[in-house]
């Protein structure tokens, strides 16, 4: 049936916030009433007009504000040049909050729910991003799928270089098709030229792609050993085919070195992935949210992942430290104190 008048009529009967994400930040209280909202309207008013602005070019490469920072101090380094849109106590008392996509208002929610939505209180903002991480994945069957594809990808790298016991990998995304973005678009020599530097020379190297001429990547084939997900079909035959674009995700997430396209978000997942699992495990970089992770073109973005960089807009072009840095942080304590549920 015809979907227009059921979205106009659920406009009519539901509160309905005209939040814009590129030019609004959702700000939570830390509880209901006023008293905590008038203390993040005092905030904002403070980071608007007492304090310098935050410039997140100068904080390139430095150091990241711990997690459990004051509220104006993330504030500050979050709300960039948007207002605040407050969850005040209209939308807490609301029965329905719809939050609507409508073209005519360019209002959408092409953003990271990490550089949308703040928290005053900084527990209940990684409680948020613990309950994304632990359950809004992928579905077992497809984790199961991918720990089979990357065991092979392990086997084969040991057999190709026996002082490689860990079976160590590296992985590409390499988006072409349509894509929009047409700085990312260029000959596989020049792919090749501009990540050779990080790809360790003549191991295996898994690229994930939506090229079908496998013929592009002779290139790299001359120097690596290369896979592709049709290699590996025979641990996978039941899977829906609708989701080999995620079994895809969660093996290239798995490399040593995983070299991606700049703007695309099927990259920027594999990055979220990959940082949870930097943080996870502690490895090299989990201090400041970062990881061996790099960009084929255009160059001057190649090395955004291996330094910390605040998150900033356009927020959907890639992934940032937001997401997975720390956010275990507090979870030791709260269990000490005998709460049973930590997300």
């Amino acid at each position: 049936g015809e979907v227009k008048p059921l979205k106009e009529w659920l406009r009519t009967v539901t509160h309905v916030p005209l939040w814009k994400p590129e030019s609004c930040m959702a700000a939570f209280p830390s509880s209901p009433g006023s008293k905590d909202i008038e203390a993040l309207e005092e905030m904002k008013d403070s980071v608007k007009k007492n304090l310098p602005k935050f410039d997140w070019k100068n904080h390139k490469g430095g150091k990241p504000l711990p997690v459990d920072a004051p509220a104006i101090d993330r504030m500050r380094e979050e709300l960039q040049n948007r207002n605040l849109c407050v969850y005040d106590e209209k939308m807490q008392t609301a029965p329905v909050i719809h939050f609507m996509c409508y073209h005519k208002m360019r209002i959408r929610y092409l953003t990271h729910f990490y550089t949308f939505l703040f928290f005053e209180d900084w527990k209940q903002g990684l409680w948020t991003k613990r309950f994304v991480r632990d359950h809004l994945r992928y579905v077992d069957e497809l984790q199961c799928a991918a720990a089979r594809v990357v065991e092979a990808l392990r086997d084969r790298a040991r057999k190709l270089d026996p002082s490689n016991p860990d079976g160590l990998f590296d992985t590409m995304h390499i988006r072409r098709g349509d894509f929009q973005f047409k700085t990312t678009r260029m000959p596989a020599e020049e792919i090749y030229a501009n990540s050779k530097d990080v790809l360790k020379e003549k191991s295996v190297l898994y690229i994930s792609t939506d090229e079908r001429n496998k013929t592009f990547f002779k290139p790299f084939a001359e120097h690596y050993d290369v896979c592709f997900l049709d290699e590996f079909q025979h641990l996978f035959k039941r899977l829906n085919t609708n989701y080999y674009g995620m079994l895809e995700q969660l093996i290239a997430s798995k490399g040593r070195v995983f070299v991606g396209t700049m703007f695309s978000t099927f990259t920027g997942f594999i990055n979220r992935m990959r940082g949870y699992y930097v943080d996870k495990h502690k490895l090299r970089g989990h201090e400041n949210g970062t990881m061996p992770s790099y960009y084929f073109g255009p160059l001057n973005y190649k090395d955004e992942m291996i330094n910390y960089v605040p998150f900033h807009g356009p927020y959907w072009q890639r992934e940032y430290p937001s997401a997975w840095r720390d956010i275990d942080q507090g979870i030791e304590e709260l269990y000490q104190s005998g709460v049973s549920s930590v997300g």
